[in-house]
Order: C-alpha cells, then structure tokens, then sequence
C-alpha cells in the first residue's frame, strides 16, 4: 500500500515488518529502492513505475543486502543498479539467495522468476561520492553498522534522506556488523542532519519524518538502546540484558536473534 506520497516521492509499505520501498520522480530519472516483499506487492510498484516514467532512465537502488532488501530485483532488469563497494563484493551472496528462496517456500509462495543477488553498475566506493543525473544530485554515505555494506542516500534537490534500517520510529538498533560501526553512522547521521535541509526521512522501516527534532529523537534512541546495552555487557547484568530484549517491540524469534546478535558483538568489541 502506499504509506506516502507527494509531488516527487511514493513510498509502498508491505504488511511485513513495515517495510518501505520508495520511489522517487526527478525530471531527469525515476529512483527505486529496495523493492519487497511479496510478489503482488512488488508488482504493484512496477506498475506504477511503468506508469510514470515516460522515456526517464530507471536507476535501482539498495541501501544494503540484506535479503528482504535485494529481494525485488528480479522485477527491474532494464535498470541500472547502485550500491556500495561492499554489496558489490558481498561475501555471503549465495546465503541471501537462499533466504529469498527459503522465505518463498516458507509461505507456499509460487515464484518463476531467477533468484538472484543483484549485480551492481554503478558502484559507490568512497563516502559522500555523488552521482549526478542531470540536474538531480545522488549524494551517499556510508553507513555500516548494522551490516558493513550500508548507504545513505541525500537527494539535495528534494530534501530526501534515505537511510536504510536506521532511524526507524520503532525498530531499536539490529548489529549484525559492528557496534562501534554503528555508534559512528549514528554520529555520521547527526551530523549530516545538521547539513541537510528540507528534510524528509525514509526509514527502511516504519513511518516517515519530516520534523527535525522528530529525527534526532530517532538518534538519540538508537544511541541510548546501545550505550545501556554496552553497560550491561561490560557489567555482566543479565537482568538488564533481558530487560532490553523486551524493549523489542513485536517481540518474535526474529527480535530475539536479533537481541543474541547485538549482545555478541557488544560482548566482542567492549568486552
């Protein structure tokens, strides 16, 4: 369904984890993001697409590899693909394949079409590198953390930040990287908050935020989830651990894989 939508921007939310695809409408290009979930869901923003873009270029973005992410690439063959380095030369690219395949079979889900990880045209090697389309500015960040292959997009023309799974209104930080990674894109997206202007905010998932202060309370959640679970750790407090866990909301075995895995690596890096 679409969660959002202006002059430039349409933002699709799947019923599964809310998760956002975004398209975005220059004069220049059309700009999709992470296309997913379901067959009908992704169908629904290729129609769209086709919809618009008139004789405009279809430029496919990922803000990272996760599967979920990288799932609807198999819809958009006729356009030029974009992200970082370390999607490009992605070590586990067959385990994500098999995720897709195993979330299809999963769910009973009849899929004809290659599953595949998406091969990259245009990669973004060096941070704050710019891609510019016409008059429409590309501009990405590194963002790892979460995983190392992590971007942000600032679209300047528009006042568009794309941020992946970071600064979701509800989902507190998933570490499958590096904690301290993820300590310095939060930095990093503080900073950039203060640069950017006519801000609008799309999360992989959840709601949208306009509202600056909006986004900074974003960051500064993000930040105080992982500073209580870094004094946890380093003390040994298992109460408090587990009480983190249940800070998770819709708590689930995915919530609670997530939680083991943040632990892990909080105990690897401050321990």
């Amino acid at each position: 369904m679409i969660l959002f939508q202006n002059d430039h921007v349409t933002v699709f939310q799947s019923a599964l984890y809310q998760t956002n695809s975004t398209v975005v409408e220059t004069d220049d290009c059309i700009i999709v993001v992470d296309p997913t979930w379901l067959p009908n869901e992704i169908n629904e923003i290729k129609r769209y697409i086709e919809a618009i873009k008139k004789e405009r270029p279809v430029y496919l973005y990922f803000t990272h590899g996760d599967f979920d992410h990288i799932i609807g690439y198999y819809a958009f063959s006729d356009a030029q693909t974009i992200g970082s380095e370390n999607l490009h030369n992605h070590p586990e690219k067959e385990i994500k394949v098999e995720k897709i395949r195993q979330f299809y079979n999963d769910n009973y889900i009849k899929h004809d079409e290659p599953i595949v990880f998406p091969s990259i045209d245009l990669i973004i090697k060096e941070d704050g590198q710019k891609i510019q389309i016409g008059q429409t500015t590309l501009q990405f960040s590194h963002a790892p953390g979460h995983t190392k292959d992590g971007l942000f997009l600032y679209i300047e023309e528009l006042g568009v930040w794309i941020t992946g799974d970071y600064l979701s209104d509800f989902e507190l930080p998933i570490v499958f990287d590096s904690v301290k990674s993820y300590y310095d894109t939060l930095n990093k997206a503080e900073n950039l908050l203060s640069n950017f202007d006519n801000h609008l905010l799309i999360p992989g998932h959840g709601q949208i935020a306009t509202d600056k202060n909006e986004i900074m309370k974003r960051i500064k959640l993000g930040r105080d989830y992982l500073q209580r679970l870094q004094i946890a750790v380093q003390e040994e407090d298992e109460k408090m651990i587990r009480s983190l866990e249940n800070e998770f909301l819709f708590p689930s075995g995915f919530t609670k894989y997530c939680h083991e895995s943040n632990v892990k690596i909080m105990k690897k890096e401050f321990v």
